[in-house]
């Protein structure tokens, strides 16, 4: 009992966080009470927070779940309504405005899973407690027929906005870079461990997005006075003493101002340890094709983790076991596949969806005794490393380079003075906007502005440590991407937080349906802002010499993008 009131009392604050109540009674028992929303909500950053991608898309055939609370956490997600649902959106992917990353088709999986297994429980959102609307979007509709449902008009609301928010995002550009303060203590972390143990670690971007993931609410519930616990902290202590020593100087310089305990260093030196683990260097790149005929779920998941556990592997593409049985040797060094083929042992090599750490080690070992040992495939003429014709990388050079051609020929410098009583952002917008010279700019200037402004109240994007800050977002109203940049002689109050002003805003419009190209190259430049040469210029310099850093930049991103050689 005592066990069980003290575990209570440290979820109670966190319950009434998430606008429900705990209700504890002598004779009654333990309940939590609050809307349909909410706890859904609360079941979802449960699974987000506890359950991996092997938990989600794994557990194939015989393979059962050994933890029963992962089973529960599943059965409350509702696993069979997961696998429906992710094939259904998979086949919807042409009515998508973007491409999610994976962590965000993940969540929107999540989330839409719990609301269809509530709803298959009787448990609904209703009109007092969710805002009535007939307005449902296109894709829902799409989703609904797919899976044969019917439901009421409030959940049809709920759904919609549900999607709106997670598969439409804010119609902002930053897709990746959504915390530019979280991106910049991730770096300076990660460069800091690079300098002690001399070698370099950025190269990893798995190491980067993990940390970025990881760290974010870890520190949260550091500042709200949550206990941390870690039960592999003696062994890490033990396996990775000088390697803890550093990541434990390396946030306490970072973060001085956070107090953070040995089990949660414990947890990010794994982080960094797992990072060492797949540095360790092949010889050469090896190029390997992917054949997977579990569904998209357990490719996606295959896929996912050989590039965080062997990032040396360069997965040029994914086939059916028919195709990948005719691909031209020259083209690979290497099949990875979840069925048998009937190839020579020495051309593949069989692992299942989910690839253990076992199954980790049986790859490394295959091709460090395998692979490696035959010679390197020559490649024809018409044939470069990526398994690309010259004539593709081409093709993309010219799409990539237009785009960037497009985008900074249009960007302009406008250096302007504030008027008494107008140093707010919602009084500069339309004029700023006007400034773009673009007539369906001017001809929807108000409604573009209100979509500025609402991204801005989602969260200020003032850069950290500079008087810098990025407006942007993706709209009907815009026909082409654009940049901008707007000086101001004193500062501009941006939303109601006092501590939200700029003096230096940088623009970035883009159409609702953006190419992927354009989008790449967007947020590339929203990733430039962490780079002080580039802060530097944005507040000081002309045009010309802040286009001639961010093409050189971009230039660099493409030849590594299109793997060019000199």
């Amino acid at each position: 009992m005592p066990t069980i009131s003290h575990d209570l009392d440290e979820l109670e604050e966190l319950i009434i966080k998430q606008g429900m109540t705990l209700v504890r009674r002598r004779g009654y028992g333990v309940e939590i009470i609050g809307s349909e929303e909410d706890k859904r909500h609360s079941i979802s950053l449960l699974a987000i927070n506890h359950l991996d991608d092997s938990d989600l898309f794994g557990q194939f055939k015989n393979l059962t779940v050994s933890n029963p609370i992962t089973a529960q956490l599943l059965d409350m997600i509702g696993k069979e309504n997961f696998k429906r649902l992710e094939h259904a959106l998979w086949e919807l992917n042409d009515e998508w405005p973007h491409t999610l990353s994976e962590s965000n088709y993940t969540r929107l999986l999540i989330k839409l899973s719990v609301a269809l297994t509530r709803i298959e429980n009787n448990c609904y959102v209703t009109a007092s407690e969710y805002r009535h609307s007939d307005e449902i979007i296109p894709l829902l509709r799409s989703l609904l027929d797919a899976l044969n449902l019917q439901l009421p008009i409030e959940e049809k609301t709920y759904l919609s906005q549900l999607l709106n928010s997670e598969a439409f995002l804010d119609n902002g550009l930053l897709i990746h870079h959504e915390d530019m303060k979280a991106i910049e203590g991730v770096r300076l972390l990660i460069r800091y461990v690079e300098d002690q143990l001399n070698m370099s670690l950025m190269e990893d971007r798995s190491l980067e997005e993990g940390l970025i993931q990881h760290i974010k609410p870890a520190f949260q519930r550091i500042k709200d006075g949550i206990a941390i616990r870690n039960p592999m902290l003696v062994p890490i202590k033990k396996d990775y003493a000088i390697l803890f020593s550093i990541v434990q100087s390396a946030v306490q310089q970072v973060y001085p101002l956070l107090q953070v305990p040995d089990e949660e260093i414990g947890y990010i030196v794994m982080h960094f340890g797992a990072s060492l683990e797949r540095l360790k260097p092949f010889p050469r790149k090896i190029r390997a094709v992917l054949v997977c005929t579990s569904g998209i779920g357990s490719s996606k998941l295959l896929a996912v983790k050989i590039a965080n556990v062997l990032p040396q592997i360069d997965l040029i593409g994914h086939y059916s076991w028919y195709e990948a049985t005719r691909l031209p040797p020259s083209r690979y060094d290497l099949i990875i596949s979840t069925v048998d083929l009937p190839l020579e042992p020495d051309r593949y090599i069989k692992l299942s969806p989910l690839l253990t750490p076992e199954e980790t080690n049986k790859l490394r070992s295959y091709i460090e005794g395998t692979t490696l040992k035959k010679a390197a495939p020559s490649l024809s003429a018409n044939e470069d490393t990526a398994g690309q014709s010259p004539l593709d990388r081409l093709l993309q050079l010219q799409l990539y380079s237009g785009i960037v051609l497009q985008l900074l020929d249009g960007f302009h410098v406008h250096d302007l003075t504030l008027l008494p009583d107008q140093d707010r952002l919602d009084h500069q917008l339309p004029s700023m906007l006007s400034l773009i010279g673009k007539p369906y700019i001017d001809a929807n200037r108000e409604k573009i502005a209100d979509q500025l402004l609402a991204r801005e109240l989602q969260g200020s994007l003032v850069i950290p440590d500079t008087e810098l800050a990025l407006l942007h977002t993706r709209s009907e109203w815009i026909k082409e991407p654009l940049l901008a940049l707007y000086r101001y002689d004193r500062s501009l109050q941006l939303g109601e937080d006092e501590d939200a002003q700029a003096k230096h805003l940088l623009m970035m419009l883009g159409p609702l349906k953006l190419d992927s190209y354009s989008l790449e190259l967007l947020s590339e430049i929203s990733a430039m802002l962490l780079l002080p040469d580039l802060l530097t210029l944005l507040a000081h310099d002309d045009a010309a010499s802040i286009k001639l850093f961010i093409s050189k930049k971009l230039e660099q991103y493409i030849k590594t993008k299109l793997d060019w050689r000199e």
